[in-house]
């Protein structure tokens, strides 16, 4: 049987449970708005589906910025029809300025509340067309709207907090419990051979940013919700160091003979045995199996600084199993770290604010043209799908699911709202009439491959359905509605296709040059908070990189290695500023002209024939740090720093053959 088919024939209990609260928030915000005597009830039925999450405290932060966002779009609205009410050309084009300005702000914000941009876009078509031929009533339709919009969000809001409220904080605890073993098993694997090393990263990486993504909506969920997103904040720091101390294991084990590595080849074996386990209660045995070792004298420098290495991975490996109970238990560590950062591209915005804008101006420059009447429902459903969707790589896929949605909800819509509904008199049948559809809608809506089409149908049956306290029954209005649609959808998912990044090379340098220039940065910024920082923004454009991976041919397939040089550099520089800073004595005036020199280097960037940029200055820091070998943090710095070099004359090399396959 068809996957899809079982959403619907054999949903799980969250799916059931989800649909009845969605039909019971939409169901009291349609009463409510008829029973207030609203202009448009169907406003408040629609928003309840719009803001539906599984969660209570998604809900309630998506709520919450729509709410912020349609107030922003009502007063933009009625400022635009009294700027250009006598000037329909310059409304269309201030619209189609603001939706796009509208678009690349959410897209810069990788944050849930980038969705009160999203309905500021919309809002102003929404309220603003309709008051083009009737200026005066834009305060009224203004007000209606906002009123309608706020009553929907409320209503959803209820039904989602008191009946069956699932919590995101306590889906937290399942989430950060993948997120550490696959930070387990990466670490596992960066001890593993240099052709396993990079297994798991992209994996780890995922959970780290997915987690956090996460964390925003427990906020909302009182006291424990917020401690519990405090310590995930910390949480996050713990892996991403992990992860790096577990690469600078594997790349100071690559530097080793393979008989110098066969001697500690039993640690390195334990280690990984632990990191493969479900329980960390060995890890305090390991570590002092460890410091045993590299206090041997019959070990040479470079393996004792590989054992200390793998010390510290331990110690910190006990440290992030300690953060890791603090989300479970839902205590916030003092002094938590900031949120995780991540990669803003305002070219990448633009583009997708210009498509925003084409579809828009498209569309309404054929109303303009033709006067059809019916054609600004179309335009309020090109401005909402392009609010929603042209900030996504995937947008004119996600497109083309929602107008499947729509071709499914106009025979639905057509046989409910124009031979049903006119038989029956009362809001119960209404509701029995109209629920049954919709229930199925809902069921579609939990399941990730049909989310799109059933959240298009939800709302497009609603909309062509339009219930009311004073119904209209016209087989020609629904019929010039529907095609409205179809063709304001159609034009969005053109303009998706037109104008996209077709490029993954161009993408892959605008990723490249933003990492140089947060590595470039990284040499000067405090070093408190600089590892979620750094390590947020390069997770992400990793992530990004690997989408596009596939689509490059082999000989080209260069900015995956560039991002990954990138990562290593980032992470010996933080390995190098934290050893140097925990140690007794300051080495001063080497340090800073080291990172001195390496930001210079970085802001150039790596190239042929540079490899021996950093020598002079790595020489002087070497040095300094020679002048006392007895520290342990001296020894470490000394071995990030030489692992620094080594990535640096790697990289340059390969920037070399690039330019010699070119």
């Amino acid at each position: 049987m068809p996957h899809a088919l079982l959403a619907f024939i054999a949903p799980s209990r969250h799916a059931i449970q989800f649909a009845i609260k969605t039909l019971l928030g939409a169901g009291l915000a349609l009463w409510c708005a008829m029973r207030l005597g609203l202009e448009q009830p169907v406003w408040a039925m629609m928003t309840a589906f719009i803001v539906a999450q599984p969660l209570s405290g998604m809900v309630v932060q998506k709520g919450l910025a729509r709410m912020v966002g349609t107030m922003i779009g009502t007063i933009m609205s009625v400022l635009f029809i009294g700027l250009f009410a006598q000037t329909p050309w310059l409304f269309i084009g201030a619209l189609a300025l603001w939706l796009a300005t509208c678009t690349a702000l959410s897209t810069m914000l990788r944050s849930a509340w980038s969705y009160a941009f999203v309905l500021a876009g919309y809002t102003v078509a929404i309220i603003g067309l309709p008051a083009v031929a009737i200026p005066l009533t834009v305060f009224d339709q203004a007000v209606a709207r906002f009123t309608e919009i706020s009553l929907g969000i409320f209503c959803a809001t209820a039904a989602s907090a008191i009946i069956w409220p699932q919590r995101v904080e306590v889906q937290l605890i399942n989430q950060a419990n993948i997120a550490w073993r696959a930070g387990l098993n990466a670490a596992s694997l960066a001890l593993a051979e240099e052709g396993h090393a990079r297994q798991g990263l992209l994996q780890v990486l995922g959970h780290i940013v997915a987690v956090d993504s996460q964390r925003e909506h427990a906020w909302f969920e009182g006291v424990r919700g917020r401690q519990r997103a405090a310590a995930l904040r910390v949480l996050s720091r713990d892996l991403l160091n992990m992860l790096r101390l577990a690469r600078g294991v594997g790349r100071q084990l690559r530097q080793l003979s393979a008989q110098e590595r066969e001697c500690i080849e039993p640690l390195i074996r334990a280690a990984r045995e632990q990191f493969d386990q479900e329980q960390m209660s060995g890890l305090e045995g390991l570590a002092e199996r460890v410091r045993l070792a590299a206090l041997s004298e019959q070990l040479n420098p470079a393996q004792q600084i590989c054992l200390e290495r793998l010390l510290l991975l331990v110690t910190r490996m006990q440290v992030a199993d300690q953060s890791l109970h603090a989300v479970e238990q839902g205590v916030a560590p003092r002094n938590a770290p900031e949120p995780l950062s991540w990669h803003s591209d305002w070219q990448t915005a633009l583009i997708y604010g210009a498509r925003s804008a084409l579809a828009f101006l498209a569309f309404a420059s054929f109303w303009m043209a033709t006067g059809w009447t019916f054609a600004t429902g179309g335009i309020l459903m090109t401005a909402v799908v392009c609010s929603l969707f042209a900030s996504r790589d995937n947008a004119a896929q996600i497109g083309l699911m929602f107008l499947r949605g729509i071709f499914v909800a106009i025979p639905v819509a057509f046989v409910v709202g124009e031979l049903v509904l006119p038989q029956l008199s009362s809001f119960a049948m209404l509701c029995l009439a109209m629920g049954i559809p919709l229930f199925f809608a809902a069921l579609g809506m939990c399941n990730p491959a049909m989310g799109a089409t059933a959240t298009s149908f939800a709302l497009h049956f609603i909309l062509l359905c339009a219930p009311q306290n004073q119904m209209n029954f016209s087989v020609t209005y629904f019929l010039n509605s529907a095609q409205a649609l179809i063709m304001g959808v159609g034009f969005a998912v053109l303009a998706f296709k037109l104008i996209s990044i077709r490029s993954p090379r161009w993408l892959g340098g605008r990723l490249l040059d933003a990492t140089l220039t947060d590595l470039s940065r990284l040499t000067r910024r405090p070093l408190k908070g600089a590892d979620n920082w750094f390590g947020g923004r390069i997770a992400d454009r990793l992530l990004q990189l690997a989408r596009h991976y596939p689509a490059l041919p082999d000989a080209t397939r260069t900015r995956w290695d560039d991002g990954i040089a990138s990562l290593d550099l980032g992470d010996e520089l933080l390995h190098l500023r934290a050893c140097l800073d925990a140690g007794s004595k300051s080495v001063g005036v080497a340090e800073q002209h080291f990172l001195q020199a390496l930001d210079q280097q970085l802001r150039i960037g790596p190239g042929a024939e540079r490899e021996e940029a950093l020598d002079a200055a790595v020489d002087d820091l070497l040095q300094a740090l020679n002048a006392d070998t007895s520290s342990i943090d001296r020894r470490l710095a000394r071995a990030a720093l030489l692992q620094l070099q080594l990535g640096w004359k790697k990289w340059c090399a390969l920037k070399g053959e690039q330019y010699g396959l070119a």
